[in-house]
């Protein structure tokens, strides 16, 4: 009996080992024969030996490939073939937009850390920091978001001209061509210093710089097209907008009715081979100003006049703002800051093929071209304006907090106030990780597309909390509007980048696992082209290699999942902080797991598994957590602090382990079946362990280090625009909060004085005074008391206004009458 026991031990641990080390399936064939060989002379043909000499028969076959192509791949390949729906030229062209980075990494289930950590820390050059420090602040000042956003409802021609004249449309521009040629990391901390403007700004610079002409011209513009369009963008000569978006085509843009038809006509008195556009589109920023249109539209060539294709397909072209049949200038009024957004339309607007976007040669692959370009841009732009809301958010909040007092006591004392406002900080870490480390990716020549899908949509939900937190804290004073008001134009604001580029809900129910099943998993793209080519020997061969290590993976990955489970693993990346120690363990074996139930999401529903949305998002979120934990791990080894701001790295990591809990623990309640989720449950958490929630202890230390004059504080606000200016609100409350904190110990020794009652209030509220009088404090401290109380009156009141003041246009008391009683 013993024998058996300690064999069998022998046995587990063995096949164990070999499949968590991926030692491959002869190995195990080999393992299990001088297994069952063992217990067969040990003891005899009992239950064990036929076990093992089981497991040999059933991996014998995999072991030989010639046994394996005939009676697994070829058949699994067939299967395949009638399972799979024809993969249209737009869907590959999704898929394939962008290159695969650490999401590979985690659809491995094995993720190389020191991928990750040797990459180079984000940074910016000093020709950089110079622009930042001199045009950008410059242009900071000159704005005034009260009056633009509710005044004016426009961009003052100054401003727009500033921008223009100063480079800002050309950052990303080649310097051959009159470009700035900016960096994504400068991008970046150009559009968060702006933030502080309004969305208003930041859109114009941002929006030029992100998918649009310039870059579709950098990338596949002909070399007249880049010498003569990209100095006139870098310049400011000509304003860009791309149309894309239209009444019926939004999220599903490439059923867009937008059509051009190949024809001859006439352009600058010559009969040319050109097209004839007809489009409606919506939602276009900047195309109320713009004097270039990238225009987006499905090209037809009904009489063969470039050659023998009818339909080619989605296209992009340039289109003057001046062409006839082109109706531009009007706009929308979208919510929150005012931003240049509007309709465009055409009717039958002729233009040369020579406009198109790479010449003639390029008909039809435009869809190719926007994907590819938006893996790229969409890490930017809008992980950028969820950054500038969440430090706008903590910033102002942080500062209010401390310096706002109920009951005799400042409100961030309070609990109730203390977990809204410890998550701004957390959650504003996580983003900033997230944006710095991916875009530093983008710099070392990535494009990845699916995390700019992850951070599109997790930065921007998590901006929409802090800015509701941030509402909550302030209460009133961010309820009632005017120029003092720091909060209420950002909280408008918010659905915006909710809803861009890529609707959230669309982004987390589709893209994110729809996505990143297919082109960040090591081998189901593989295996999905292969199944679309042609059945030859040569075809087979090579799906059956894939196959055989797609088996192994599985197999390696349900392993590493139980060992690392039950604690036998103490695999982690090689780090001088040994408090990351346990967090690597635990996203090694989370990466694991999330590989084991990918691949049994595409085993157990396959196809339908594109029509099980809710069961998408949630792998999705699996995938996120992943993501974005790796992300403040690594901006946590690269902090120049990180002991002090290590609550703020824990919290992050703990938010994040307890959401991949929530997500999977969801996701298994739904599986359409019980089988999965009884089997996955217990051999994910063979030891009933859970992750939980930030503790309340973590949260009250970081409020203890946001609310005070901290590096960490400095740290997770870095970037913003806080010149003292009658523009900048924000920057008046951080500044009284900084005062606040230099006359700590003259208002606790009037306030001890107070509480022991050496010290009355006085009736005319002069409490320096009093002080004075009680000789409490000195003539000077009196008057620093006396500025001080000045200063923090000026932020805690609200704006009040007369009635003329808000009422932008004349009306008549008689014409409402008419309109009300009809």
């Amino acid at each position: 009996m013993m024998t058996n026991t300690v064999l069998a031990a022998i046995a587990i641990v063995t096949l164990l080992t070999l499949a968590y080390r991926r030692s491959g399936i002869a190995a195990a064939a080999l393992s299990a024969a001088v297994l069952s060989a063992a217990s067969a002379l040990l003891t005899g043909f009992g239950p064990l030996t036929w076990l093992l000499t089981a497991l040999f028969i059933v991996c014998l076959p995999f072991a030989i490939p010639t046994l394996r192509r005939r009676f697994l791949s070829k058949p699994t390949l067939s299967i395949m073939k009638r399972l799979l729906p024809p993969l249209s030229e737009t869907e590959k062209e999704a898929i394939d937009a962008g290159n695969v980075w650490w999401d590979g990494e985690l659809f491995s289930g094995k993720p190389d850390w020191q991928r990750l950590l040797s990459a180079d820390k984000p940074s910016i050059s000093e020709e950089e920091q110079a622009f930042i420090d001199g045009p950008v602040t410059e242009l900071c000042r000159m704005v005034d978001k009260w009056r633009i956003n509710h005044q004016l409802n426009r961009l003052p021609e100054p401003i727009v001209d500033y921008v223009r004249d100063h480079g800002f449309l050309g950052m990303i521009i080649p310097k051959r061509y009159g470009g700035l040629e900016f960096s994504p990391v400068a991008q970046s901390e150009i559009l968060l210093r702006l933030s502080n403007t309004g969305s208003g700004v930041s859109y114009l610079v941002g929006v030029p710089n992100s998918l649009g002409p310039g870059e579709l011209l950098i990338k596949y513009g002909t070399d007249a097209q880049r010498e003569y369009y990209l100095p006139r963008l870098a310049s400011g000569k000509e304003i860009p907008c791309f149309a894309l978006t239209g009444p019926t085509a939004g999220s599903d843009a490439t059923s867009i009715p937008d059509t051009g038809t190949v024809c001859m006509g006439e352009w600058e008195g010559e009969e040319v081979i050109g097209m004839r556009l007809n489009f409606s589109k919506r939602y276009i920023t900047l195309s109320s100003i713009a004097t270039l249109v990238g225009l987006a539209f499905r090209l037809k060539d009904p009489d063969g006049l470039i050659g023998d294709t009818k339909d080619y397909g989605i296209t992009c072209a340039l289109i003057p703002h001046d062409a006839k049949g082109l109706q531009i200038g009007r706009r929308h009024l979208p919510v929150g800051d005012v931003f240049l957004n509007g309709p465009l339309q055409g009717k039958d607007v002729f233009v040369p093929l020579s406009f198109i976007i790479g010449g003639p040669e390029m008909a039809g692959k435009g869809w190719r071209m926007l994907v590819n370009c938006l893996s790229v841009g969409r890490a930017v732009t809008l992980p950028t304006t969820a950054v500038a809301v969440s430090k706008r958010s903590l910033l102002g909040t942080s500062a209010y907090a401390s310096l706002r007092q109920q009951f005799g006591v400042s409100i961030a004392q309070f609990e109730g106030i203390q977990k809204p406002l410890a998550r701004i900080a957390g959650l504003s870490y996580i983003i900033d990780a997230s944006r710095l480390q991916t875009i530093q990716s983008i710099v070392e020549g990535n494009k990845p597309s699916v995390p700019s899908a992850i951070l599109k949509y997790h930065t921007t939900e998590m901006a929409r909390q802090c800015i509701i937190d941030a509402m909550d804290i302030h209460a009133g004073k961010a309820v009632v509007k005017g120029p003092k008001n720091y909060i209420a134009d950002m909280y408008e604001s918010m659905p915006v980048a909710i809803t861009v580029e890529g609707a959230n809900i669309l982004t987390r129910n589709l893209m994110i696992f729809g996505q990143g099943a297919t082109r960040s998993h090591p081998y189901v793209m593989q295996e999905m082209t292969l199944a679309h080519a042609e059945e030859t020997p040569e075809v087979i061969a090579r799906f059956d290699a894939t196959l055989a290590a797609h088996i192994g993976h599985t197999i390696s990955n349900f392993a590493r999942m139980l060992v690392m489970g039950l604690g036998l693993s103490r695999e982690a990346a090689a780090t001088e902080k040994r408090h990351l120690l346990p967090y690597y363990r635990h996203f090694n074996r989370l990466s694991s797991l999330f590989a084991v139930i990918t691949d049994v999401a595409l085993l157990n529903l396959n196809a339908r598994l594109k029509f099980r949305e809710m069961l998408s998002a949630r792998l999705g979120d699996l995938l996120s957590m992943l993501f974005l934990g790796s992300m403040v791990i690594k901006q946590h080894e690269e902090s120049r602090q990180a002991d002090e701001e290590w609550p703020l790295a824990q919290w992050a990591l703990d938010h994040l382990l307890y959401q991949y809990q929530i997500a999977f623990d969801q996701l298994l309640e739904n599986w359409p079946n019980r089988f999965v989720p009884l089997v996955l449950k217990r051999l994910a958490f063979p030891l009933g362990g859970r992750f939980t929630a930030p503790k309340d202890s973590l949260e009250k230390a970081i409020v203890g280090l946001v609310t005070v004059d901290s590096s960490t504080r400095a740290d997770l606000t870095s970037g913003l625009y806080l010149e003292a200016g009658a523009n900048n609100p924000l920057a008046e409350v951080n500044q009284v909060f900084l005062e606040s904190l230099l006359l700590q110990p003259i208002l606790k020794r009037v306030k001890a004085a107070l509480r022991a009652g050496e010290l009355t209030p006085p009736e005319d509220g002069d409490l320096a005074g009093a002080a004075l009088s009680a000789a409490l404090v000195t003539e000077h401290e009196a008057e620093q008391l006396r500025r001080f109380d000045r200063h923090l009156m000026a932020v805690i009141h609200v704006d009040d206004f007369d009635e003329s003041e808000l009422v932008r246009t004349p009306y008549h008391e008689q014409d409402d009458r008419k309109q009300i009683t009809g």
